[in-house]
């Protein structure tokens, strides 16, 4: 396990990317936490958030889909 994955800064914040939501390169679309350090994970691509592949607070691993995006 490299860390833990969070869609939102906090859990009263709302998350920083959802279904439809419209991004840029180097958005940032969710964080995760790996030895208690916060590491905001910034788009790779520019486009359109389809799927959100990983519930909150699920352990990820290197390499992982986190989002599928529709690119342009």
């Amino acid at each position: 396990m490299v860390g833990t994955f969070y869609r939102a800064a906090s859990p009263e914040s709302k998350p920083f990317a959802d279904i439809g939501t419209k991004i840029v390169e180097n958005s940032v679309v969710c964080i995760i936490e790996a030895m208690k350090i916060m590491n905001e994970i910034q788009a790779e691509a520019k486009g359109t958030i389809l799927e959100v592949l990983v519930e909150n607070g699920q352990p990820v691993e290197y390499g992982q889909r986190l989002f599928k995006i529709k690119q342009g």
